[in-house]
């Protein structure tokens, strides 16, 4: 980390760009109008982020919307909602794009707050969709809400492991961000995260609410499949992105294909990553054996196909993949990172194996794979453990949250 090009400028920049968060933030706070509760009919509710899928707005959105405390969301950016009711997107406008595209994105969150006074503003991802929730809360009477999608390490030094354009070129861990992280999100009215362990972090860092809800999945869409139609021996769904570590994933397909010459896998997504993975497989031999599905809008129709699922990632929040895949009855391979662990629980839906080990992500694959009684067992688990992540009991969540009547910490 140390040798990133310009690391100590970026460390200046994003130290003072802080600084002027941290002080807006007490302007705004001192200034602001007084949090409100909602009323009767329910919470109005504006929330921003990078939406990468429906399936992701499907999970974490419609349960929202179907909580019988919630009035409408409107969603500042883009997102696919369509059969999500009483959701609404509100597009950036083209002539403010030009400032860039989260700055623009931003802005106009900004300015439908003040507009429309909604009783919660949410940003997905503290970098820097929380960091803007909750200065827009504060200044427009709104409450603040933080959904952390990828754990502790959204803040944990400084934000350097994050998924973020700006905070990973961090030259190293940097405590005086990291510090003015956790003071931005001590600051909001809820946390949400998608696992245990992430609200552990945060609640021992002094954040006085948190609540875990991981996210719904309609089971109607992701059952098992009627016959024995499972063509593909291993499956990835995720994004082509540097932090989801595919290149595992090609080793331990050609691990596990150098002996099981109908050995098949498939990897559903797309991003930025995908011709460096092609290339990968061609230089390995292995196009016989893996099958790139690009961006696929019916997720559910590979699943049923897949006898195991993997994940090969550095970094994880409660992956929503793993739920979809469990609920179709897959037993899941992954490396022990993030809330992994409140999903898989080794040796009885799944394999958790030590991070980056390729070795053994194969072995735990091979022995699913060859073992046709183990394999059933451990996929009828797995769909037991999927019955806590359905709708039902998702939108049962939103009710209570949306219920606790919340005192703003100023």
């Amino acid at each position: 980390m140390s040798d990133r090009p310009g690391g100590a400028n970026v460390r200046m920049l994003l130290r003072t760009a802080m600084a002027i968060h941290a002080w807006l933030l007490a302007v705004a706070t001192r200034l602001g109008p007084a949090p409100r509760d909602p009323g009767p009919e329910g919470a109005d509710i504006l929330l921003t982020g990078t939406f990468h899928s429906a399936n992701w707005i499907q999970a974490h959105i419609a349960p929202l919307a179907a909580s019988a405390r919630c009035r409408s969301i409107v969603i500042v950016g883009s997102a696919d909602v369509s059969g999500v009711a009483g959701v609404q997107v509100v597009p950036v406008p083209r002539w403010l794009r030009v400032i860039g595209a989260t700055p623009a994105r931003l802005m106009t969150f900004w300015i439908l707050a003040l507009r429309r006074r909604p009783d919660v503003v949410g940003g997905f991802h503290l970098l820097v969709n929380g960091l803007a929730a909750v200065l827009v809360g504060r200044s427009c009477g709104a409450r603040a809400w933080y959904f952390c999608v990828g754990g502790p390490n959204e803040a944990l030094d400084g934000g350097v492991h994050a998924e973020n354009a700006y905070f990973e070129r961090l030259p190293g861990p940097d405590p005086v961000i990291e510090r003015r992280l956790l003071d931005a999100v001590r600051a909001c009215d809820l946390v949400i995260t998608m696992g245990s362990s992430a609200a552990a972090f945060f609640t021992s860092r002094g954040v006085r609410r948190c609540e875990v809800i991981a996210g719904g999945i309609d089971a109607a869409r992701f059952q098992p499949p009627a016959t024995s139609s499972r063509d593909f021996d291993l499956m990835v769904v995720a994004r082509l992105v540097p932090i989801k570590r595919l290149d595992r994933f090609v080793e331990v397909v050609r691990t596990l294909s150098a002996s099981r010459p109908a050995f098949r896998a498939a990897m559903v997504g797309d991003g930025p990553l995908r011709d460096e993975l092609e290339a990968l497989v061609k230089t390995h031999h292995l196009e016989s054996h893996v099958t790139f599905a690009g961006r696929q809008t019916d997720v559910s129709a590979w699943l049923r196909r897949a006898r195991v699922f993997m994940l090969t990632s550095e970094s994880e929040g409660l992956a929503l993949a793993i739920m979809e895949a469990m609920t179709c009855g897959l037993p899941v391979v992954a490396p022990r990172v993030g809330d992994l662990g409140d999903l898989v629980e080794d040796g009885v839906n799944g394999f958790l194996v030590a991070e980056g080990e390729v070795s053994l992500l194969a072995a735990a694959a091979a022995s699913l794979i060859d073992d046709a009684a183990l394999l059933e067992r451990f996929g009828a688990a797995a769909q037991k453990t999927a019955d806590r992540y359905h709708l039902p009991a998702t939108i049962a969540k939103w009710d209570d949250v949306l219920g606790v009547r919340v005192v703003a910490a100023r």
